[in-house]
C-alpha cells in the first residue's frame, strides 16, 4: 500500500532519561496515515500532570496514566495496575496486589513503592482534591510489600473503587518524572505513565501526537499513533471530517447536531449515539433574587416546553427529560415525577407570588422591580446557545425576562464557584461521578453545587442524607438516603433538567472497522478502535 508521509514538528529537551516537550520546533516527527488514527479536540492536552486538573485534558490523562483499577465499557470495576484486591469485613481496609509485569514508559517498574510515592504527592495537596470524598476518608496508604499496597479508611466508603478508577487525581506517573523539589502540584518533568500511549509531540494550537507505549503490559491497538488536531469550532471540525482531514469525531460538544444528522445519512460514514449518560440542565441560584423564591423556580420548571426545546436545540438527537440525574445511574431511579409543561400553572404561581404584568407591559413586576434573571452559558457550545435562546422565548411568553450571557468556558466555570448568576447552564458529570461524587461536592463550600443550594433552609438535611449514603454499608438504606436528598432537590426546583446528554461518534467506514462507546464522558476508547489499513 502506498503510504503518504506527513511531517510534524516538535521539540524535545533532554533531561536525564526523559525527552521533555518544548514549545519551539526542532525535531521532525513523521507519522504514517495508514497507521495513525486522526482525531481532533478543541484544545491542547496541557502539561498532562496526572495529579491536577485543567488545562490537563481528561481524555489524554486516560491515555497516558493508569489507576489501581478501571471501569470497563459497562461500568464494571476491573483490574488495572492492581490485578486483584481484598476488602476487610468491616469495609475499612483494602489490600491491592500490584501486577508484576507493569512498567512506566521510561522503564521504571510500577511497584507498590511507586504507588505510595504518587499517593503522597496527591495527599500532600489534599485541599485541592477535597471534592473527592475518598481524600478525607483515608487514614493511611502505604506499600506493605514489594507488590502490595494497603489503604485504610476511617469508616466504610462504598464508592472507593469508583474513585480510584477515576481519571484524576489517583493516577500514577514515574517517580523519576517528579519535580526535584516540591510536589507534582508545582509541575512535573515529563508526562511519563504506564498507560497504552505516550505523548511524543505537541505544538500549541496545532496538534498533539501520541505513540503506542511499547512497554505497556496490556493489549495494544492495531495502529501505532494517534494524531490529535486542534480544531476549536465544532462546525470547522465537521468540515475537516467531510474533507477527510480527520478520521473521527467523538464526545460531547465536539460536533453540532445538524452536521451529525447529515453524516448519519451519508454513505460510508457511521454516526452513532450512546445511551443517555447525563443531562443538560439549568442550575438556579437559591441564594440570589429572584431565583431564591420557590415560586419563581417552580414557574421556570413548568413554563419550559422540553419537547420543543430538545427538538430546537438538538434537532431531536437528544431526548427531553424532566429528571435531573439520569435514571440509568445507580441509586438515581427513585420514582421522581417530572414537572409537566403547564404554562397556565406557571403564570398562576407567579401571580400569587406578586409578580404581575403591568398594564401594557411585557415583563412582570413586583414593587416596581422587573422579573429579570441573568442566564449564563458557554458561548462556544452551540447546543447551549440554542437552548438558551429557546428558553428566553418561552420565558418571555409568560412575562419573565432572561438576560443571556454566552461566556468563555473558564469564566463560566468561575461563575459556578462564586455564585454570580441567576441561572446557569449545567451539563451534569455523568458516570462514573453520578451520583456519589457529584452529590458529595454539594456539601463542600468551595465547589460548584454549594452556591446553588445555599439558600435552601433544608440544606443541612440534604447534606446529612448524602453523608449517610456515602458511608452506609447497607444497600437498602443507602438507596433511601439518596432518595431523600434527590427528592428534596427535586421538590425545591434547584435544577431544571432539559434533555439527556450522550456521546456522539462519527467515523469513516473505510478507516475504522470497530468502536465501542466508553463508559463515561471523559475518555476516548482508542483501545476499542480497529483501524483499517
Amino acid at each position: 500500500m502506498h503510504h503518504i508521509r506527513r511531517k510534524l514538528l516538535a521539540t524535545f529537551l533532554l533531561f536525564g532519561p526523559f525527552l521533555l516537550l518544548a514549545p519551539a520546533a526542532s525535531l521532525a516527527q513523521e507519522y504514517d496515515p495508514a497507521d495513525t488514527l486522526i482525531f481532533s479536540f478543541s484544545s491542547n492536552v496541557g502539561p498532562l500532570n496526572p495529579h491536577l486538573y485543567a488545562p490537563n485534558q481528561k481524555y489524554a490523562q486516560y491515555m497516558v496514566y493508569e489507576g489501581l483499577v478501571a471501569q470497563d465499557s459497562k461500568g464494571m470495576i476491573v483490574p488495572s495496575l492492581a490485578e486483584s484486591w481484598e476488602i476487610s469485613p468491616d469495609g475499612r481496609t483494602y489490600v491491592f496486589r500490584i501486577r508484576e509485569n507493569a512498567t512506566f514508559s521510561d522503564g521504571t517498574p510500577v511497584d507498590a513503592k511507586a504507588i505510595e510515592d504518587n499517593f503522597n504527592m496527591v495527599m500532600n495537596n489534599r485541599d485541592r482534591h477535597k471534592w473527592m470524598e475518598l481524600v478525607g476518608k483515608m487514614v493511611s496508604w502505604k506499600a506493605t510489600g514489594p507488590h502490595e499496597f494497603t489503604i485504610v479508611l476511617d469508616s466504610p466508603y462504598y464508592p472507593i473503587l469508583e474513585d480510584l478508577a477515576f481519571v484524576r487525581p489517583f493516577r500514577f506517573m514515574s517517580p523519576k518524572a517528579f519535580p526535584d523539589k516540591g510536589l507534582t502540584a508545582d509541575g512535573i518533568k515529563a508526562p511519563i505513565g504506564s498507560g497504552p500511549w505516550k505523548l511524543v509531540g505537541s505544538e500549541l494550537g496545532v496538534y498533539d501526537l501520541f505513540e503506542v507505549n511499547d512497554l505497556y503490559w496490556g493489549e495494544k491497538p492495531n495502529y501505532s499513533k494517534v494524531l490529535v488536531k486542534i480544531i476549536v469550532d465544532p462546525v470547522a471540525r465537521g468540515m475537516a471530517f467531510e474533507t477527510g482531514e480527520i478520521d473521527l469525531i467523538y464526545g460531547t460538544d465536539q460536533i453540532n447536531f445538524e452536521s451529525f444528522l447529515r453524516f448519519k445519512k451519508q454513505a460510508g460514514v457511521t454516526a452513532k449515539t450512546s445511551v443517555p449518560m447525563g443531562t443538560y440542565s439549568i442550575t438556579m441560584n437559591t441564594g440570589r433574587s429572584p431565583t431564591d423564591e420557590l415560586a419563581v423556580r417552580q414557574a421556570m420548571e413548568l413554563l419550559i416546553d422540553r419537547k420543543q426545546l430538545a427538538q430546537g436545540a438538538t434537532y431531536g438527537v437528544l431526548e427531553p427529560t424532566g429528571v435531573f440525574l439520569s435514571v440509568n445511574q445507580p441509586y438515581c431511579n427513585v420514582g421522581l415525577v417530572p414537572y409537566p409543561y403547564d404554562a397556565v400553572k406557571a403564570a398562576s404561581l407567579l401571580e400569587e407570588a406578586g409578580w404581575k404584568l403591568p398594564p401594557g407591559g411585557k415583563i412582570r413586576e413586583r414593587d416596581g422591580k422587573p422579573l429579570s434573571i441573568d442566564y449564563y452559558f458557554v458561548g462556544s457550545r452551540a447546543n447551549e446557545k440554542a437552548a438558551a435562546e429557546i428558553l428566553q422565548s418561552q420565558a418571555a411568553a409568560l412575562g419573565v425576562n432572561l438576560n443571556l450571557f454566552g461566556e468563555e468556558e473558564n469564566s463560566w466555570a468561575a461563575r459556578m464557584l462564586n455564585g454570580e448568576y441567576g441561572m446557569l447552564s449545567y451539563p451534569t458529570y455523568g458516570p462514573p461521578n453520578e451520583p456519589h461524587s457529584f452529590m458529595s461536592i454539594m456539601r463542600i463550600s468551595n465547589h460548584t453545587e454549594y452556591p446553588a443550594q445555599i439558600g435552601l433552609p433544608m440544606k443541612p438535611e440534604i447534606d446529612q442524607a448524602i453523608t449517610d449514603a456515602l458511608s452506609s454499608v447497607d444497600v437498602t438504606k443507602r438507596q433511601e438516603y439518596y432518595k431523600k436528598a434527590l427528592t428534596i432537590i427535586h421538590e425545591q426546583c434547584v435544577y431544571v433538567p432539559l434533555f439527556n446528554n450522550a456521546l456522539l461518534s462519527v467515523y469513516r467506514d473505510d478507516r475504522i472497522g470497530h468502536m465501542e462507546f466508553a463508559f463515561d464522558f471523559n475518555s476516548v476508547p482508542f483501545a476499542s478502535f480497529r483501524l483499517k489499513k
